[in-house]
């Protein structure tokens, strides 16, 4: 009598993220090995990401640089500038970049921090005179040139943060601990009104540190250090706020990680993502790691950066984005849930050219490369494919000491019209796939009794592709790889089920 055919059934497979730091043989099969150029969709599918499509015909004053910011300045005639920054220049402009820099002002750097304060756009930068920026003036020029203004250059900064009424910065080209800030409703003026300064030196919990980044939550001033972080209450009144608490063992590694998400702030540690929340909770032992599947290769990524980070909140995405510019990669961390650890599900973006991010009040997402202004949209990298690939963790079938024959691997997919798939199989950790390439053809929508109860409807359906490939080969156990390059349609996987002869112990 033949041996019946056991069976996997991976649905919704990758529903959790990738996990790269457990064992893949202790591994819930919901985890992926790998899952790049990929998000977890509104169903909770793995899905191709987005690209960008590139908007910008006319980079001259760019260079061979790229984007190191962007920037919507919008004010309360709801009149908008996008400005950006690279070539040691800023510009504005989205489809012709425009060199916008005060004519008398030599830059020879693009690190950049820009902010809205009442109607106007301020840029601080360590060591450069601020500048400033209002539809009235029209035009970037010095802070010290407004009317009213009164800067000095204890407020050659780094770090700005538009909140309470005022404009807070850090110290300057030498002073990393001393944060200053403005008059009252007037972000050009430092040295007069209700403008003042305190000096943190002595605050840090763990001894001396420096203020990396400023941000705001609730009625608090959070302080992030590199090592600590300090939170003030009461900073509607700064002359009087108070030191309110302290966190200890956590700090932030750049000012470009932190994301305000409504209920919390996200950044990056040097040893993953974290919740100013969850840290505040847990006090002088700060546990909880948001990348925790993923702790490992992140911190040898944070490692080997030169460039600084890039990173955006997208509420219409419902993801969190970091860019490693200098190695063109991407962690995406959905934020539609949290795991039973308390980890964000996690998904990497590979071979990317973005190097930074904004997000406009219309929910637009910017992308900054090389090659301008891009926006996250369609099913392109301007014009290139990029390669979608996801590969399951190892799969024992429930005996990892048993034989396995691999005969069936069955995918149900969701989209990828006229795109070639590939299906890869392997066994017993060998790096080297067997490769079954289907080319999907120019599809109509499955409808009602031929696609799956609420994936395709009645009245449109949506592209749904079932092939069956016969596997080859034996071992222990086995791993589950798909493919395919993203030319312009979305892919996403419902579900892969594999059916598998079981043989003798191996």
């Amino acid at each position: 009598m033949a041996q019946p055919l056991q069976s996997i059934n991976l649905v919704a497979p990758a529903f959790k993220g990738i996990n790269t730091e457990d064992s893949p043989l202790a591994q819930d099969t919901s985890f992926a090995e790998v899952a790049d150029n990929a998000i977890i969709d509104r169903r909770g599918r793995l899905a191709s990401r987005k690209g960008n499509s590139v908007v910008t015909t006319n980079k001259t004053v760019l260079g061979t640089d790229y984007l190191h910011n962007i920037h919507e300045f919008y004010d309360s005639a709801g009149n908008e500038v996008i400005f950006s920054t690279g070539n040691n220049k800023i510009m504005t402009g989205t489809t012709t970049l425009v060199d916008a820099t005060p004519g008398s002002y030599t830059i020879t750097a693009n690190d950049w921090k820009i902010v809205n304060f009442n109607d106007h756009a301020y840029f601080f930068q360590r060591g450069y005179e601020p500048l400033v920026y209002n539809n009235t003036l029209g035009a970037v020029t010095e802070m010290s040139s407004v009317s009213g203004a009164h800067v000095g250059s204890n407020q050659y900064s780094n770090e700005v943060l538009a909140a309470f009424g005022r404009l807070f910065v850090v110290g300057n080209a030498t002073d990393n601990t001393t944060i200053y800030w403005s008059d009252l409703l007037v972000g050009h003026n430092f040295n007069s009104g209700s403008s003042g300064s305190i000096d943190v030196t002595k605050a840090w919990p763990d001894g001396y540190d420096e203020v990396v980044a400023l941000a705001a939550h609730n009625n608090n001033l959070v302080i992030f250090g590199q090592h600590s972080i300090l939170l003030y209450e009461g900073a509607t009144s700064p002359a009087s706020m108070t030191l309110a608490d302290t966190v200890s063992g956590v700090g932030c590694i750049d000012r470009n990680t932190v994301q305000s998400i409504g209920t919390d702030i996200l950044f990056m540690s040097n040893s993953g993502m974290r919740s100013l929340g969850r840290a505040v909770q847990e006090k002088a032992l700060p546990i909880t790691d948001l990348s925790v599947n993923v702790k490992t290769e992140i911190i040898e990524v944070i490692d080997a950066e030169t460039e600084p980070m890039a990173s955006v909140y997208s509420p219409e995405n419902s993801f969190y984005l970091i860019c490693f510019p200098s190695q063109a990669t991407i962690y995406c961390f959905d934020l539609k849930g949290r795991l039973d650890n308390n980890s964000y599900r996690t998904t990497r973006w590979t071979s990317v050219g973005h190097k930074s991010f904004e997000r406009d009040t219309d929910g637009t997402l910017y992308i900054g490369t090389t090659d301008g202004i891009g926006k996250y949209g369609t099913f392109l990298d301007n014009t290139s494919v990029y390669r979608f690939r996801y590969f399951s963790p190892a799969l024992t079938f429930g005996d990892p000491s048993k034989t396995k024959i691999v005969k069936k691997i069955k995918p149900t997919l969701i989209g990828a019209n006229e795109e070639t798939i590939f299906v890869k199989w392997a066994y017993d950790f060998e790096t080297t796939f067997t490769n079954y390439e289907i080319n999907v053809g120019n599809q109509v929508p499955a409808y009602y009794g031929v696609s799956e109860y609420a994936v395709g409807t009645f009245t449109g359906g949506i592209l749904t592709t079932k092939p069956t490939v016969n596997a080859t080969g034996s071992g222990g156990v086995v791993t589950i790889g798909l493919e395919a390059d993203i030319d312009g349609s979305q892919l996403s996987i419902q579900e892969i089920n594999v059916l598998a002869l079981i043989g003798k112990t191996v």
